[in-house]
């Protein structure tokens, strides 16, 4: 298992970076869309990938391929290895889809953000909400504090209006409460899967703590 190669970045192509390492050894690494993005203009100079192989068939399964993928650092991979245990998404889709970097995928999965998923390509309704629901539990330690800023009411305890959906809005007055984001999310989705789910923010809040209490 090769687990990481640096080395010079001698080309960026769409979908894959070529790494030098010299001694006429020259590997095509695939690359998340978004790592593309930011290797664009690293080329010529030495960049470190931590890499993750897979086999990928042809459109009839009669032949395989080895496949060698990579990120920016291990963190990106280890997100990409949960990302591909959602059915539905094979490693080429994913790197496909992955247009967006890792905290911001993880946070849209943690706010049950089923649009913001919807935005990454060959990411439709029902595989969006097929992501939320098995990975919304998985994906806390892949979310930044920096994703939810204490200060984002202006430390008055108000809710951002700066945008998102009611869920996210909701989980930033629960965590600025001093809830703890695993179990706020798990409440936030009891609360939006009842026959009447809360209109605005002060009402899911309301009827998060219900539900805590009556726990």
């Amino acid at each position: 298992m090769i687990a990481r190669i640096a080395g010079t970045l001698d080309a960026i192509e769409q979908d894959r970076a070529y790494v030098d390492l010299e001694h006429g050894l020259v590997y095509e690494v695939l690359l998340p869309a978004f790592a593309a993005t930011r290797l664009a203009a690293s080329t010529g100079q030495r960049v470190t990938l931590h890499t993750f192989q897979f086999i990928e068939a042809t459109s009839q399964g009669s032949t395989m391929f080895p496949r060698l993928a990579g990120f920016l650092s291990a963190t990106d991979r280890r997100f990409f290895q949960l990302f591909v245990t959602c059915k539905g998404i094979g490693h080429r889709r994913a790197l496909r889809a992955m247009v967006l970097d890792t905290n911001t995928i993880a946070s849209a999965i943690a706010d049950r953000d089923a649009k913001m998923l919807q935005t990454m390509p060959e990411v439709g309704k029902k595989l969006a909400e097929g992501i939320v629901l098995n990975l919304r539990d998985k994906v806390d330690g892949f979310v930044s504090s920096a994703a939810y800023p204490n200060d984002a009411s202006g430390g008055d305890g108000a809710v951002s209006s700066s945008g998102g959906t009611l869920a996210r809005e909701a989980l930033e007055v629960l965590l600025q409460l001093g809830e703890n984001r695993t179990q706020a999310v798990q409440w936030i989705d009891r609360a939006l899967s009842g026959d009447t789910p809360p209109a605005d923010v002060q009402q899911l809040v309301a009827e998060v703590y219900r539900l805590r209490a009556g726990d």
